[in-house]
């Protein structure tokens, strides 16, 4: 593959979010794109809205995987998010509302990548806490699946 020419994939994910003693889970399927840059592979797909307000609009979401294993998550709507990823690590995020930028946390308690090249297909499995201050928001179980 070319760099910077996508390949489209089929996804399949589904996470699981544990917050308050209540767990919510979401699955959803959609096609996205594979593309790598350098050393650097991102998977591009559009998150539907479970929203009934006419005006939701998906929320565009981009992995990205270095070489080194480290993964970052960002989610672009209206709030911006870039989170960041390795294992039994601890990274410092912003969280960009209409309300202001909330200071955020990540602790990696689990993360394992895996790659095929033919066809191209892989695995990113993410099990993460949040934290905002001395709070624990919750605990996340993100499981991505993807096929050329």
């Amino acid at each position: 593959m070319t760099e910077r020419n996508g390949l489209p994939i089929s996804i399949q994910l589904r996470t699981e979010i544990y917050q308050n003693e209540q767990m919510d889970e979401h699955f959803f399927d959609v096609l996205g794109q594979f593309v790598q840059v350098g050393d650097n592979l991102y998977i591009r797909y559009q998150e539907p809205i479970n929203s009934e307000e006419p005006t939701a609009e998906p929320i565009n979401v981009t992995i990205k995987i270095e070489p080194d294993g480290t993964v970052h998550l960002i989610r672009a709507d209206y709030q911006r998010m870039r989170l960041r990823f390795a294992y039994q690590q601890e990274f410092e995020a912003n969280y960009h509302t209409p309300y202001g930028i909330i200071p955020i946390r990540t602790v990696t308690n689990n993360l394992r990548v895996t790659l095929k090249d033919k066809p191209v297909s892989g695995n990113v499995e993410i099990d993460y806490e949040l934290h905002a201050g001395q709070d624990k928001l919750g605990v996340y179980h993100l499981r991505l699946q993807f096929t050329a």
